[in-house]
């Protein structure tokens, strides 16, 4: 009986055996290669972010050029000796998206605050010590000795002139472009202390931060050195993807935002009073005491906003004054009307007859917006309110760019929607 069952096991149980012996060798095969595909993937992985973030992370070069700058006597600012001597600015998380913007949360007398800094394109990782002699060659370099005050101030309004537009309030501008000159109150500006402010002059965000200081949606700047400079802290972003590594982002699918957005964003009243803090946002662009400017990226990236959902643009970058996308449309040549796009979405006609750019924009601002709003507000807004909604927001998508259009339709729309919003959600612990 014994040898019975064992024959039968060996009946049985042989040819598994055999067969299992027999693809071992291809198991491990499979096992080694997966595991060093594996290790093949994350060494590349890690090899991409860690280049990534070596050429978009590079505060500390601008640190180190600026500190140079300033100890020669070059530069000045009223952050210069707490970022230089004392240490007191504290460089925390890079959030650069582009090498030539640098752009870091930090902390400065205990406030977390967003450092800003240009590395100029000439400036080369490998330029070593000639990069900080190019740098004031080709930043510093204005004004030059000898000028007078009154020089420098015509110099700015000139400037300020050719920026925003020939405006009856751009004198007083100027003025207060020479009182921030004047940081240290001794009323005298010294060269160092002109060509800081003159080199942050050339830098879009810091015009538009200066023309919007008194618009309570722009974040507030708090000190300079040279062309590096403070804001109040990093706004919350409203965008979906900002909670993954940036690696990852461009991986997101388009279809995952609203469903990230419900998840992981604020409550649906939070979104709507940030939605009326960004509609208040583009009624200040609009014919605002130093012109119109134009939303040239309107994406939920640059829909920040603070502890209280207090609506902040997070970016003001893409943001441009009429008067600079005016001068980039005139007489350009085009073939269609990709060919007269200012920035990511700032789109003008193409005449094909004489193949140039017309002067006005296909979409205004708020047009924009409310395309960017139909997917932020939308979903999970109340029932009996999304029918209203969705109408007011596709009536304002369809508004033209026409100077004509613009101003008889403009502001109607922008009452209606913010009347809407504020109705739902006022008197309620959300206001």
């Amino acid at each position: 009986m014994r040898r019975l069952r064992r024959l039968a096991h060996l009946v049985l149980f042989c040819p598994f055996s055999k067969g299992l012996q027999g693809r071992l060798p291809g198991l491990r095969v499979k096992y080694v290669f997966l595991v060093w595909l594996g290790i093949f993937a994350g060494s590349w992985l890690a090899y991409v972010h860690y280049s990534s973030y070596a050429e978009l992370c590079r505060g500390h070069i601008c640190q180190v050029v600026i500190c140079d700058q300033y100890r020669k006597g070059i530069i000045s600012g009223s952050i210069c000796q707490d970022l230089c001597h004392l240490h007191q600015v504290e460089w925390r998380t890079c959030l650069s998206s582009v090498p030539g913007q640098q752009v870091y949360s930090g902390l400065w007398q205990g406030k977390e605050v967003t450092i800003k800094c240009g590395i100029e394109e000439s400036l080369d990782l490998k330029a070593g010590a000639d990069a900080a002699p190019r740098r004031e060659l080709v930043l510093f370099d204005k004004p030059t000795r000898g000028t007078s005050i009154k020089e420098f101030q015509e110099m700015t309004l000139s400037f300020l002139k050719a920026n925003l537009g020939d405006l009856p309030s751009l004198p007083a501008l100027a003025g207060q472009v020479l009182l921030m000159a004047d940081f240290n109150k001794d009323h005298r500006v010294s060269l160092a202390e002109a060509k800081s402010v003159w080199a942050l002059l050339q830098r879009n965000e810091f015009l538009l931060l200066l023309s919007l200081q008194e618009k309570e949606h722009a974040s507030r700047l708090l000190g300079y050195c040279g062309d590096l400079y403070l804001t109040e802290g990093v706004p919350h972003s409203s965008w979906p993807g900002a909670v993954l590594p940036p690696l990852l982002r461009p991986l997101l699918p388009p279809a995952l935002h609203g469903a990230l957005q419900q998840w992981l964003g604020p409550a649906w009243p939070w979104r709507a009073k940030i939605a009326i803090g960004l509609l208040e946002f583009v009624e200040e662009l609009f014919h605002g005491a130093y012109g119109t400017f134009y939303m040239c990226e309107t994406t939920l990236a640059n829909v920040g906003y603070t502890a209280k959902y207090d609506f902040r643009m997070a970016d003001l970058q893409q943001v441009a004054p009429e008067a600079a996308v005016r001068r980039f449309l005139r007489g350009r040549h085009c073939e269609h009307s990709s060919d007269c796009t200012y920035g990511r979405d700032c789109r003008a006609p193409c005449d094909t007859l004489l193949r140039q750019c017309k002067g006005d924009l296909v979409q205004p601002n708020l047009a924009k917006v409310c395309e960017l709003l139909q997917d932020y507000l939308l979903p999970g807004a109340p029932a009996g309110l999304r029918a209203a909604l969705g109408k007011q927001l596709r009536t304002c998508t369809t508004l033209s760019g026409l100077a004509s259009q613009v101003e008889a339709h403009h502001s109607l729309v922008l009452s209606h929607l913010k009347t809407l919003l504020w109705k739902e959600i006022s008197n309620t612990k959300y206001t």
